[in-house]
């Protein structure tokens, strides 16, 4: 037995004298822990759970354009139930939401491709996939509307050229919220392959490498290694990509403009509609309300998918 070792059995069980005791050494812990943590929770509390309390609360409120609020119970809630065109929304919200859960597959397959060895120009593609994703939404919306038009529209100009009518891409119910949610799958392409790239560098070559010696050709290593081993990715991506497109706006809003669109009424989302109701007619309340009932929406969608998970996701 060392010196040192001696000390130690010497010592173990009492205080050495001059020594910080371990009550105040996690004393200390603690305070530099609140004081790295305290900066981000007041941000927290300021700029998330704060509205939260307040947007719940106003939901129970009549609120007036320029304050004040009285306690109206579930009057919003009613309205917004007894209202048709929270229904529609809806249906669009969902309709997004569901289109947009196709850019996840079309992630995996382009990511799959990025990350195979020895593929030249690899830096040049992610920056050109990713280049979307640090666009503003406004810009990205006014060109997609230059290119859509039904009238001048490359798009449209090109159906023509080989014989076929042009589309009102914009204008027609349902088809414009289709194309909207292409538009918001490619800008967020970009952002899926660099999170699906980032769990294809964990799974194992070997397992590829014992894959190829049994024969398994490129598709077979695909489905069978890459996307049962990538599943908790793809599942994070789900529960994201639904969370953030039950909450669309800024395309919907941009795309198919409610000054000059007649068809915008029928393809707005809920929070469309939320913006509507709290900052153009000044009812807040009833906006509250439409906020709560889309938090409980997210909420159920969450849920649902984290009890599917188990049937599908591999954590080993």
């Amino acid at each position: 037995m060392t010196v040192l070792e001696q000390e130690i059995s010497t010592t173990r069980g009492r205080t050495i004298p001059g020594a910080p005791t371990r009550r105040r050494r996690n004393r200390k812990s603690n305070w530099w822990a609140l004081l790295f943590i305290g900066p981000a929770f007041v941000g927290l509390a300021a700029f998330y759970f704060w509205p939260i309390v307040r947007g719940i609360e106003m939901a129970f409120e009549k609120v007036g354009a320029f304050g004040g609020s009285s306690w109206v119970g579930l009057d919003n809630f009613v309205t917004v139930f007894t209202q048709p065109e929270l229904g529609g929304a809806l249906l669009n919200t969902l309709l997004y939401a569901g289109i947009a859960l196709l850019g996840i597959p079309i992630a995996l397959v382009i990511a799959a491709l990025l990350n195979t060895a020895g593929l030249r120009f690899r830096g040049t593609f992610r920056v050109i996939y990713f280049l979307p994703v640090v666009t503003m939404p406004v810009a990205v919306s006014l060109v997609w509307r230059l290119l859509l038009n039904v009238d001048n529209g490359i798009i449209n100009t090109v159906l023509r050229g080989i014989g076929l009518p042009g589309v009102a891409w914009l204008s027609t119910p349902v088809v414009n919220v289709v194309v909207v949610a292409l538009v918001g799958i490619w800008m967020g392409l970009g952002t899926q392959i660099i999170i699906f790239i980032a769990g294809l560098q964990g799974v194992p070559e070997s397992l590829y490498e014992a894959a190829e010696l049994d024969g398994a050709g490129p598709v077979r290593r695909f489905l069978s290694i890459t996307v049962p081993l990538i599943s908790p990715t793809t599942f994070l991506l789900c529960v994201l990509s639904v969370i953030a497109s039950m909450q669309v706006f800024d395309l919907i809003y941009l795309m198919i403009d409610p000054a000059t669109n007649p068809a915008y009424p029928a393809s707005r989302s809920m929070v469309s509609l939320f913006f509507e109701k709290g900052f153009m007619t000044h009812d807040q309340g009833y906006a509250a309300a439409i906020a709560c009932v889309l938090l409980v929406i997210i909420l159920i969608l969450s849920a649902i998918q984290f009890g599917l998970q188990k049937k599908w996701v591999h954590y080993e």
